[in-house]
């Protein structure tokens, strides 16, 4: 392994690391968003009860994507110098603007998110989570602005060898940007339901069946089925953007090598095995014409062929042929998920089925392992340019670190990494394994001084509601109030 190769490879085992705490984050923010207000609205303490559970999860989330996002930003001075030299232009102020405008609203309002309830009024404090909830969103947009314009470079141009942008609308908003946006926010969302669907139904398995678990599961399983459908559609169209702009990674992705003579039609290849030293897709299992029809939306639509570039530039179709397809395939189990789930509301057997919820609690993982997925396929596809069609990685990365120097720091990071946010995953999933309290912390503690659930009097242990004598009302020490029972105390009884 040379430098190159460890340098991409440090570099994707980090942001590994980092893509999954933000997408958590933008997701969680958004649900506590959601719950906060719906406690407002309504006044039922579920949701309060709710919001106080997964915030603290939030927290977790939040702290490991701040502190893996910084260890991220240092290597593209430290291995890819040369990148930052060449297109610092564009994605230097892009990161800037990520951090003026959606990092500092973020990091104003966390702290009252977080602490200040009992500080401040309850309108005032739904105001600081919306304040996060749309920082959150503000962050994804300008990343994905950097990200997508490296991938669809537009609005500059190339002076004493680098990029000086001269129409940052055309820089920000380039071809690929609406649909890796949309893409990438709605697969937050999803892996976001999918989590706490599988911690409800992780409860439910045990025997913990109260309000703030159905609510938790019902709520999930709604976002479920409106965000997985809606996640293909958008994944549909980012292929028709992928098939105009950046054709030889949608040709490594369904491993076609060979066009296809004209009516014929492209076949869509399920499974097989790209072999990129031969030049051919082993043992493909085919359905015909299925290719043109998902690709190009035509019945003898074609699609460039992997022999239509040169061989230094085409992508690893052995990688992306399988993380492409591993992304699709939890996206049919995601959707499956919440149409079975749709039905079983309609027989009210949702809380009651137990394959059902094992399923889900399967899949609880699904959305952050698709998330990777797609990740790799959109950044090995991209491959060999580090900015689509001006740079290649080749010439990005440091010239002056040998292989034993990053190799030395790749072993640093995955021990550090190992340790440090193997814990915090590790505290997470203890803090939902924990749970939100059970229905019976709705119920009044009556009782005597120093112990709240033992009673002073037989009468004191049943909740108010439930006490009253025959010629009047009980109040909350279970005293009568009745003429009789006043006259007795007159009497000194």
């Amino acid at each position: 392994m040379d430098a190159l190769l460890l340098a991409r490879i440090q570099f994707g085992f980090t942001i590994s690391f980092h893509i999954l705490f933000p997408a958590l984050t933008i997701g969680l923010a958004s649900y506590l968003a959601v719950l906060e207000g719906l406690w407002l609205r309504t006044g039922r303490k579920v949701y309060l009860d709710l919001y106080q559970f997964w915030i603290k999860v939030f927290a977790v989330a939040f702290g490991m994507g701040v502190v893996s996002g910084l260890v991220m930003a240092y290597q593209f001075g430290t291995h890819w110098s040369n990148f930052s030299r060449f297109a610092g232009g564009v994605t230097g102020p892009l990161l800037a603007y990520e951090v003026l405008t959606a990092f500092f609203l973020e990091a104003g309002f966390l702290g009252v998110m977080l602490f200040g309830r009992e500080r401040v009024g309850p309108a005032l404090h739904f105001v600081s989570t919306l304040a996060v909830a749309v920082g959150t969103l503000i962050s994804a947009t300008w990343i994905l602005a950097s990200n997508s314009w490296m991938q669809t470079p537009q609005g500059h141009e190339i002076i004493d060898g680098r990029v000086v942008p001269v129409d940052w609308l055309r820089v920000i908003f380039n071809p690929s940007f609406p649909y890796r946006l949309a893409h990438t926010v709605t697969a937050a969302y999803l892996a976001t339901a999918l989590m706490v669907g599988g911690a409800a139904a992780w409860h439910l398995l045990r025997g913990r069946d109260n309000t703030r678990v159905r609510t938790m599961l019902s709520m999930a399983l709604w976002m479920l089925l409106a965000a997985a459908p809606l996640q293909a559609v958008i994944g549909d169209q980012h292929g028709l953007n992928t098939l105009e702009h950046q054709p030889a990674k949608l040709a490594a992705i369904e491993g076609h090598w060979e066009r296809t003579p004209e009516g014929e039609g492209v076949p869509l290849i399920l499974f097989g095995w790209p072999d990129m030293q031969a030049e051919v897709t082993r043992h493909a299992l085919e359905i015909p014409r299925a290719g043109s029809l998902l690709l190009a939306h035509s019945w003898d639509g074609q699609i460039p062929a992997l022999k239509d570039f040169a061989p230094e530039d085409r992508p690893n179709s052995t990688v992306v042929f399988w993380t492409f397809r591993a992304m699709v395939g939890l996206g049919v189990l995601m959707i499956a998920l919440a149409l079975w789930g749709l039905w079983l509301r309609r027989g009210q057997r949702l809380f009651a089925s137990k394959n059902f919820l094992r399923f889900a609690v399967a899949l609880s993982p699904a959305g952050l392992v698709a998330i990777l997925a797609g990740w790799y396929t959109t950044e090995i596809g991209r491959q060999p340019w580090i900015v689509y069609g001006l740079m290649r990685t080749a010439d990005a990365v440091s010239p002056q670190h040998s292989a034993a120097q990053v190799g030395f720091t790749l072993a640093l990071f995955v021990a550090v990494y190992l340790v440090v946010f193997g814990a915090g995953t590790a505290y997470g999933l203890r803090l939902i394994a924990k749970g939100p309290a059970g229905d019976e912390a709705e119920r009044p503690a009556w009782g005597g001084p120093g112990e709240t659930r033992t009673p002073m009097r037989p009468l004191s242990a049943a909740p108010e509601e439930d006490r009253a004598d025959t010629d009047g009302r009980a109040d909350p020490a279970g005293r009568r109030t009745d003429a009789a029972s006043k006259e007795g105390e007159r009497d000194g009884h």
